[in-house]
């Protein structure tokens, strides 16, 4: 058995993300800023017509702050119910991992806010941090973003 997992890059480390929770993948677009929105929002865009609200992957993971490439990229997913556009440095590939390759977090390092992180994917010489997106925005987090205005 296999995982199909979305890679990507953000400051030196990379992430992976279930396939099916990923709607598409975007360049960079323009990003409306909203007033009185956590400091991990970066704003709404427009996707074919919906407002969409982006999330900043380094500042939601308090990482430091990153000028926009043209790699550059804006992961949608679906977080229970919610379309959200995830900013992300840049997108690698699409990579197939047997389960047998996938570790669970260390206890050492897991916290309830890391509780997203659900494993660690050993692929050639590298690690891929495993993430359930589902788990990064808390609930809360998660209504404040479907309460946002839209433009």
């Amino acid at each position: 058995m296999e995982n199909q997992l979305v890679v990507f890059k953000l400051a030196s480390e990379n992430y992976g993300v279930d396939i099916a929770a990923v709607e598409g993948i975007i360049k960079m677009q323009t990003i409306t800023k909203m007033p009185h929105t956590p400091a991990f929002v970066e704003g709404v865009t427009n996707l074919r017509g919906a407002v969409l609200p982006v999330v900043d992957m380094r500042k939601r993971f308090g990482l430091a702050a990153h000028e926009e490439t043209k790699d550059t990229r804006i992961i949608v997913v679906e977080m229970d119910g919610l379309t959200v556009g995830v900013i992300v440095d840049s997108v690698n590939e699409v990579l197939r991992v047997p389960i047998d390759d996938i570790e669970p977090p260390s206890p050492m390092v897991t916290t309830v806010d890391s509780a997203f992180v659900t494993g660690i994917a050993k692929v050639a010489d590298r690690l891929i941090i495993l993430l359930d997106l589902r788990k990064v925005l808390s609930v809360q987090e998660q209504k404040a973003l479907q309460k946002m205005p839209t433009v």
